[in-house]
């Protein structure tokens, strides 16, 4: 995300090959994490290609053995907020949302290989598309409150349809998923190994008979055993349906599951201001009508954190910079939050709207 001084490399691969447009995250030693140059890149080659008569499907994958996409790149946003640049911070936010729209939006079917690691920006990309295949190798996460902030490209909305109270047991604790897990969330629709992905690619590049492409992907898709999750929904959804931050940890303590008492450790260990911001976003994000109106509140969720809140900055410096795992969090506990604290986030307003 750092503002550069010549245009940005391409990390972007554009290629077609019969009535199949395929587009490869090329950034592998950084995990495919998405710079300003990657998003509009991506969002030019889906421009060209929905009035390309010759492109029917698109598939979207990443290039290296770790993951489609580990996120944005967050060294880049913290360059930004220290030198005080807020009007790059919010055009990689605005080109990064209308494409997470774009993707949602698209008339011709998009397939994602989310294949490894597939986290924040990643699930920005993968979460809205038609046809969302995860491997035995996935991980999927949203784990923005590791470092101060809020989940965003779509994520409160994907996880505010989520069953009973996962979205918020999510969106909290930033926990991750596996390929069975993440069926059951509704972050993906199939499950195919990862030594068949070449042959699905093949497939859908040749459209062999059954030709559309949920067709193609049923060939090979190999439903897991039962996510973990369905025997854990009791608690979850118990201490997740509470009022408010603190009457969720309160709940948890109240527990006598050890996996409730290891989150609400893990919640007494995070960002109490992006915690707040966090519920409160994925419970306005089930109330509201569609992904446009989710990504317009998180654009001025994540701006407010860029522009306003200390927590973001040092969850990145305690997390990926500095690496001493010790964020020093303003205020440090729930109890110290202010009760408008969450309020204050959702009244804040960019200079620069999200949507014309």
């Amino acid at each position: 995300m750092t503002e550069p001084a010549h245009p940005i490399e391409s990390h972007v691969l554009v290629r077609a090959a019969g009535s199949l447009g395929r587009l490869s995250l090329n950034r592998p030693r950084a995990l495919n994490a998405l710079d300003l140059g990657m998003i509009q890149d991506l969002a030019a080659a889906l421009e060209a290609w929905e009035h390309d008569s010759d492109i029917d499907i698109v598939l979207l994958d990443g290039l290296g053995e770790r993951g489609l996409c580990a996120g944005g790149d967050v060294r880049g946003l913290y360059e930004q907020i220290q030198a005080g640049h807020p009007d790059a911070t919010g055009e990689f936010f605005r080109a990064e949302y209308a494409l997470n729209a774009r993707i949602a939006e698209y008339p011709k079917p998009v397939v994602v290989f989310a294949d490894g690691i597939t986290m924040g920006g990643g699930i920005g990309l993968a979460g809205h598309a038609a046809i969302r295949i995860v491997t035995e190798r996935s991980t999927l996460a949203m784990p923005e409150t590791r470092i101060g902030f809020t989940p965003d490209v779509g994520g409160t909305w994907l996880l505010a349809h989520a069953p009973g109270r996962l979205g918020e047991y999510f969106a909290l604790t930033g926990a991750s998923m596996d390929a069975a897990d993440s069926l059951y969330v509704g972050l993906a629709d199939h499950v195919v190994p990862s030594a068949n992905l070449g042959a699905l690619r093949e497939a859908l590049q040749t459209r062999a008979d059954p030709s559309s492409p949920t067709e193609l992907v049923l060939l090979f898709d190999e439903t897991p055993a039962p996510s973990p999750l369905i025997a854990h929904r009791f608690w979850i959804d118990d201490a997740f349906a509470a009022a408010s931050v603190a009457e969720i940890i309160d709940r948890l303590r109240a527990r006598p599951e050890p996996e409730a008492a290891a989150t609400a450790d893990l919640l007494g260990e995070l960002s109490p201001t992006a915690l707040a911001v966090t519920l409160e976003a994925v419970r306005r994000a089930r109330e509201l009508p569609d992904l446009r109106a989710v990504l317009a509140q998180e654009y001025g969720l994540a701006l407010w954190f860029a522009a306003t809140q200390p927590d973001l900055v040092e969850g990145i410096r305690a997390q990926l910079v500095d690496k001493d795992r010790a964020p020093r969090w303003q205020p440090p506990t729930i109890a110290e939050l202010s009760a408008d604290a969450a309020a204050s986030a959702f009244v804040y307003r960019p200079t620069t709207p999200l949507w014309n």
